[in-house]
């Protein structure tokens, strides 16, 4: 004997997504995670990108004063004809390159840390903003060192101090790769830390399922 049917019932192995009932999201919300679904703006991320810039240039005119204040002096000295070294194994010059180095390293961290601490989010125009002005001002400390440091012109100051007396030579750059490691070290920090702290995407929803109707064991009853 069979028994009538019944209205079905909904099955209850249904996905919890209902794509009838989902409301569409306005702009500028907020995922269920907590996460902004859009950036500041394009506009607004150059703008920042822009100030980063010029900032991080700038303070290349610190690190030409640090480096002018702590790096070793090369000793010269003239005979009133020829400019000599005065310690011909002295290893000064190699400290010059060295300290140059490791002040534009530790730019470099601070800078990478202080952009990621204002900007979390990150985004392409900000690291090349860092980048570009991270490179300006290593350019930038190396003109500023060179031209606060000792006079530049060897034979005039060694005419000026007289023959015999130690003088100290312009402070130079042997390895202009040095001058890349203020924005290696930016670099490498700010994408560092925002890849372990930056903010994460949002987990997809799941994909919707569709109904296909009640099972025919729901819908037919046997005594």
């Amino acid at each position: 004997m069979t028994a009538p049917l019944t209205p079905s019932q909904p099955p209850h192995d249904r996905s919890p997504y209902d794509p009838w009932q989902a409301a569409a999201q306005p702009s500028g919300a907020t995922s269920p995670h907590g996460y902004e679904e859009d950036g500041p703006g394009m506009k607004t991320e150059v703008r920042q990108s822009a100030v980063i810039l010029v900032v991080v240039a700038v303070s290349g005119l610190l690190l030409g004063a640090l480096w002018m204040w702590l790096a070793p002096r090369v000793p010269l000295i003239s005979d009133g004809k020829t400019v000599y070294l005065k310690d011909t194994e002295g290893e000064q010059a190699m400290g010059v390159d060295g300290t140059f180095t490791l002040l534009a390293l530790g730019f470099g961290v601070v800078c990478g840390v202080i952009v990621f601490l204002l900007h979390r989010r990150g985004g392409i125009p900000l690291v090349a903003g860092l980048a570009l002005g991270s490179l300006l001002g290593a350019l930038l400390a190396w003109k500023a060192g060179i031209w606060l440091g000792p006079e530049t012109d060897v034979v005039k100051h060694a005419k000026a101090v007289g023959t015999g007396v130690v003088f100290d030579a312009p402070l130079e750059l042997k390895a202009k790769g040095t001058l890349l490691a203020w924005p290696v070290a930016a670099l490498a920090v700010h994408l560092g830390l925002t890849g372990l702290f930056g903010p994460r995407d949002p987990e997809p929803y799941p994909a919707p399922v569709a109904y296909a109707g009640p099972r025919d064991d729901e819908a037919t009853g046997r005594l």
